[in-house]
């Protein structure tokens, strides 16, 4: 990677040794060339591989032998800019402990300077504006180094040797508190905005890529007011505590997640709230977890220090528009939301939010860390995949938490979380990624990958780019995303289970269950087809998928068994809902796992509509999480002996139990609880079929269903209880974050099939 002082690591090394030659970047990654005896240059080699600086990495290491040329001094040449990109974009990274230190120290130059970094730190992604990595092509151009920071950024056994946004006080940017109207308040900025937090205010906080809007998250007024102006109803907000230990007065803080929180990436980490949590409720209202993270950032150490955490820290847009990034922009577009605001002159080249992880458990039980959204502190890092793809290939992804990958020879370089395309800002935000993401790498893709809805945005978009396009089936795009973070190439059973995909024969398709290879798919087993009325309000109202469920177990009976349920619901509505479902026509069918969690959610009185995306499934996982393991409700697979058609997950069994077992009063925690292991037997039941048929032992999970970890470990147990191996996501978002990879893989396996011509 560049711009993590590798280069300055190697100077000091081959000096050390008193070797002579350069280092240097260029597009490829770094290149060395020493010269001295043989004994030395053996040990640099050693050294090379096992001194690394904290960020860095070598992802691949080819050497040869040149002729001796007399040199004796080691140095760091220009970087070159010339020839096919193919070097890694360091992300941004949280302040390191050398510069914290510094940061509070009273005898240091950088005293609470809100920019300190150093090669070990700071931002990367988020100002670089070309490659190779050096300062003339970032956002830091504009601030002269003075002849303090130029001395550092010279010297080989400094911190800062060749540290791009290296700056201090003198020379470089500078941070102010302003009102609305962009009035400057006199004073110093810093004790300014924690004032006005504590006195309950929102302020807009300029940070590494982009804006936060902040107010504290232990009083109710401020959070229900920054709802009110965010238009953010019910969605979880993100908090920023000071420490470890702040942590864990709030949430259930183990070894593993202290690890994430307190690394370089420093995502928001989804944890179990504790019970005593002096935080608003108003905060993550209806969920057991709180999304918290530290401070990763000068400024967020500076602010914490004041005394003022727990803070809301949430991305500063209104809904659904992509992230505010410039000064102006966060003044016109926030004016309604922000009562002041923290500005600095340290611009953001590209607008990156911040990436949100989960703890789940792996599949021989251990804790791991998974990301959610996949954006600051992760992107743009790329992923080696298992397909060396022979052009380069652009995949443009789903509607959905959008993201973009390109594709070259076998590294794929997925986007930051690009938001929800059915907004024109967020749509505008895409297009524009996508040249910055072509720009940067120096890459001109050959053909485009996109999901097979005809009515995405992306996929309208790929249409327009006179390529060679190749539409990828959404469900089969989450497998390959999977396979390829794990590095699995061949044929696998893959389990696919969300809210929608298209589906090859027209319907929406979610509960999967796939033999594929990286290029192509067949279908063995899935959801038994529901109706679907109300089209996007379907996925809103939970009552929708729920009427749905009943019909298909009832028919024209369906609202007796559930007339108590169905009282919450308008007479006019169900009436309205009844004759739709009496009629095939214009009402689609779906094998959604999704609308099966917000269906039962509904029946069991746990969540009415989904005010964001999955909180009734959010809701069922939780209740469920609580209750103690039991039985799973009924359900049975048809399974067809000579495996002319998938087999089928028949829930009207699971649909008839709950009726008969919610008048008699059991929680719904206890049914929930069932639920969950009903769904996955079934699975594991079409899994075991699968490979019974095929021969295949290998399977892979994917897709936003299992970002619920009662699903997830429930379903993995049961597949190694069977003798099978399991995969599930580690690098990539589970969700329609990580499809954009698996497109791009599928597409290179076809063009390198010749099942594409390009």
């Amino acid at each position: 990677m560049q711009g993590v002082g590798f280069r300055p690591f190697v100077c000091r090394l081959a000096s050390d040794l008193r070797l002579g030659g350069f280092v240097g970047n260029d597009t490829h990654g770094a290149f060395i060339e020493v010269e001295g005896p043989a004994s030395a240059i053996d040990e640099f080699e050693r050294r090379l591989s096992g001194e690394l600086p904290p960020l860095a990495r070598i992802a691949q290491l080819t050497g040869s032998l040149v002729a001796s040329v007399g040199e004796t001094t080691f140095r760091i040449i220009h970087s070159s800019s010339a020839g096919q990109q193919d070097a890694e974009i360091t992300p941004d990274t949280a302040t390191c402990p050398d510069c914290l230190r510094e940061l509070f120290d009273p005898a240091d130059r950088r005293y609470r300077y809100p920019f300190i970094n150093c090669t070990n730190c700071g931002p990367r992604y988020s100002i670089i504006q070309a490659v190779p990595y050096d300062r003339p092509n970032t956002t830091m151009r504009r601030f002269v180094m003075c002849p303090a920071c130029q001395a550092e950024y010279d010297d080989p056994t400094s911190r800062r040797f060749h540290a791009q946004p290296n700056a201090c006080p003198t020379c470089g940017p500078r941070v102010w508190l302003c009102d609305k109207s962009a009035r400057e308040i006199p004073g110093d900025a810093i004790h300014l905005c924690v004032e006005r937090l504590r006195d309950g205010a929102i302020v807009a906080i300029k940070g590494i890529g982009g804006f936060h809007l902040a107010c504290r998250a232990d009083r109710d007024e401020p959070v229900v007011r920054l709802r009110e102006r965010k238009m953010r109803e019910a969605k979880p907000l993100a908090i920023m505590v000071a420490s470890l230990d702040a942590a864990g007065a709030i949430a259930e803080v183990d070894e593993v997640a202290a690890v994430e929180l307190s690394g370089p990436v420093r995502p928001i980490v989804l944890l179990p709230k504790k019970p005593q949590a002096s935080i608003s409720p108003n905060v993550a209202p209806g969920n057991d977890c709180l999304g918290i993270m530290l401070p990763y950032t000068p400024l967020h150490h500076l602010l914490m220090a004041e005394g003022v955490g727990p803070l809301v820290m949430t991305s500063a847009n209104p809904t659904d528009e992509p992230l505010c990034s410039r000064n102006d922009e966060a003044l016109e577009r926030l004016a309604q939301i922000a009562d002041a605001f923290l500005m600095h002159d340290r611009d953001i080249e590209r607008r990156v939010d911040d990436s949100v992880a989960k703890l789940m458990s792996g599949a021989t039980g251990e804790r791991v860390i998974v990301p959610i959204r996949r954006a600051r502190g992760l992107a743009p890092a790329p992923i080696r995949v298992p397909v060396e793809s022979p052009v380069p290939v652009l995949a443009v992804g789903g509607e959905l938490k959008s993201a973009v990958c390109i594709l070259s020879g076998g590294q794929a370089v997925l986007s930051e979380h690009l938001g929800e395309l059915e907004n024109p800002a967020a749509f505008r935000n895409f297009t524009a990624t996508i040249e910055q993401f072509k720009r940067l790498l120096r890459v001109e893709p050959r053909i485009v990958a996109c999901d097979m809805h005809p009515d995405y945005a992306a996929t309208r978009y790929a249409a327009t780019l006179g390529l060679p396009v190749t539409q990828v089936q959404h469900h089969h795009a989450h497998i390959v995303s999977c396979m390829a973070e794990a590095g699995i190439s061949g044929r696998v059973i893959g389990v696919s289970c969300d809210g929608t995909g298209y589906g090859t024969d027209g319907a929406i398709w979610g509960c999967e269950v796939l033999v594929c290879d990286e290029a192509e798919f067949t279908r063995v087993g899935h959801l038994r087809y529901f109706k679907l009325v109300g089209g996007d309000r379907a996925a809103k109202d939970t009552w929708r998928p729920a009427a749905g469920l009943l019909y298909g177990t009832f028919g024209q009976k369906w609202t007796l068994p559930a007339g108590p349920m169905l009282s919450r619901i308008e007479e006019q509505a169900l009436s309205l809902m009844d004759r739709r479902l009496a009629t095939a026509r214009h009402v689609p069918w779906t094998s959604s796992l999704g609308r099966l969690f917000d269906a039962v959610a509904f029946l069991l009185g746990i969540c009415d509509r989904n005010r964001y995306e999955a909180e009734a499934a959010m809701a069922l996982e939780a209740v469920a999480r609580a209750a103690a393991p039991t039985g799973p409700l009924a359900y049975t697979v048809e399974k067809p002996e000579d495996g002319s058609r998938p087999a089928i997950c028949d829930f009207r069994p699971m649909v008839k139990e709950l009726m008969a077992r919610v008048p008699d009063g059991p929680d719904s925690g206890t049914l929930a609880r069932a639920f969950h292991e009903a769904c996955a037997g079934m699975l594991a039941d079409v899994v075991e079929y699968a490979a019974a048929r095929t021969g295949i032992r290998r399977t892979v999970l994917s897709g936003g269903c299992f970002a619920n970890r009662l699903l997830l470990e429930l379903l993995t147990d049961r597949l190694i209880e069977r003798g099978l191996t399991v995969s599930s996501h580690r690098e990539v978002p589970t969700g329609d974050g990580g499809i954009a990879l698996g497109q791009a893989v599928a597409a290179a396996e076809r063009v390198r099939r010749g099942l594409i011509c390009v």
